[in-house]
């Protein structure tokens, strides 16, 4: 596991492209990989990296993209803000290489949470993990996150996608410290005291303070 893997997978991935080497569990491998850690840890960037350049074919049986998909979109629902803004093009840009994969976005009567999704998490092998009878109710959950842009980004899957992919590379090494700063530069909005207008200077008749005062 861990970087080691990482780096084991991507030889193995340069020995099948370039030089024909069968590894059928190649695949598997890269999605047994993928655990809570994966948004956590220093190689985050390196990973994703690897993953968007071992998921760029578009040759790829869709059961086996949607099973990445499901998996990175359970996992981001414990994942900070930062890794989130990075993985959720990460995960339009798959639909949009793998079109037969939007039946997870498209599907009005799926899943609405965990307990009614028949995405199994714990299996190994993506072929029976079930993903493509599933919904992306994940992403959906993270329309309503606290952080907005996590949000606007999720949002985002509520429209067609363009053919264009996203440039996940400027994401990929992002940091809670940038976001922080990035926050702390923004320029304050005025914010209304009050949300009625103002009539006179005790206010309306009935105030409190019209029964006590009078300027009369």
């Amino acid at each position: 596991g861990g970087a080691i893997s990482l780096l084991a997978l991507n030889g193995l991935f340069i020995l099948i492209h370039q030089h024909n080497l069968e590894y059928p569990d190649f695949y598997k491998k890269l999605y047994s990989l993928l655990d809570p850690s994966i948004y956590h840890v220093k190689y985050r960037a390196r990973f994703f990296h690897l993953t968007d350049l071992f998921l760029s074919s578009s040759h790829l049986p869709a059961y086996l993209v949607a099973a990445f998909i499901k998996r990175l979109s359970r996992l981001a629902l414990t994942a900070p803000p930062e890794s989130l803004l990075m993985i959720i093009p990460f995960i339009c840009n798959l639909f949009r290489r793998h079109p037969a994969c939007k039946v997870l976005v498209h599907r009005p009567g799926g899943p609405a949470d965990m307990s009614e999704d028949p995405y199994i998490m714990e299996e190994e092998e993506p072929s029976e993990s079930r993903a493509l009878e599933s919904s992306l109710w994940e992403i959906q959950s993270l329309q309503n996150h606290y952080h907005p842009d996590v949000a606007k980004a999720a949002a985002v899957l509520n429209q067609s996608l363009s053919e264009i992919e996203d440039d996940i590379s400027g994401l990929l090494e992002l940091s809670a410290y940038e976001l922080f700063d990035k926050e702390v530069k923004k320029k304050a909005t005025d914010v209304p005291l009050e949300f009625e207008q103002v009539r006179g200077l005790f206010g309306k008749k009935n105030d409190i303070f019209a029964e006590h005062f009078s300027l009369d």
